[in-house]
């Protein structure tokens, strides 16, 4: 006896799982979606964020040693770097980078008597500082175009501590987070 096969079988219009799992339902809407997520990455972690990873105690206890931090390189667009500005400071290259806090802006004078940080003859306030300083030193003026940072662990001697002047065009932009 013959088995009456009427209409051809047709072919599932379900994908199985896998398909689903790895491509979606509709291929060319997740290779759309793949290609905006790509060009959008690209762009944020190129051109607007720069991840940093803190190296050293410098930073202590504000930023931890190890930790990874997103700069953005577009924080200084529409304004110059502010005080009390956590900042990226470019070396050398792309990839070498300190990552300091703006204490002195251009044309101020600044001086540490006593590990407290005096602008212009007055107290600066450094609410971010958790453990005391020691430091002395003479009043420096700083010039047009640069701006002076110092990380907030300064309970270093002031030879073993990186501080000092940074010209405005080595400074890649404001630390988030």
């Amino acid at each position: 006896m013959q088995k009456n096969m009427g209409a051809a079988a047709e072919p599932s219009s379900t994908p199985n799982w896998a398909t689903v799992l790895f491509v979606g339902r509709d291929p060319r809407r997740t290779l759309t979606r793949i290609v905006f997520l790509i060009a959008g990455s690209l762009i944020l972690f190129k051109l607007l964020l720069l991840p940093i990873r803190v190296e050293g105690i410098s930073m202590l206890p504000t930023y931890r040693e190890k930790r990874v931090n997103f700069v953005n390189r577009l924080a200084y667009v529409l304004h110059p770097p502010r005080r009390g500005d956590v900042v990226a400071i470019r070396l050398a290259g792309r990839h070498v980078m300190f990552m300091k806090r703006i204490i002195g802006l251009p044309g101020e004078t600044i001086e540490f008597r006593r590990g407290k940080v005096f602008i212009n003859g007055r107290l600066l306030e450094e609410p971010y500082l958790a453990w005391p300083c020691n430091w002395d030193r003479s009043p420096e003026r700083i010039g047009p175009g640069e701006y002076y940072v110092v990380g907030d662990n300064r309970t270093m001697d002031w030879n073993d501590h990186v501080k000092g002047l940074a010209d405005r065009d080595r400074i890649v932009g404001k630390v988030l987070l």
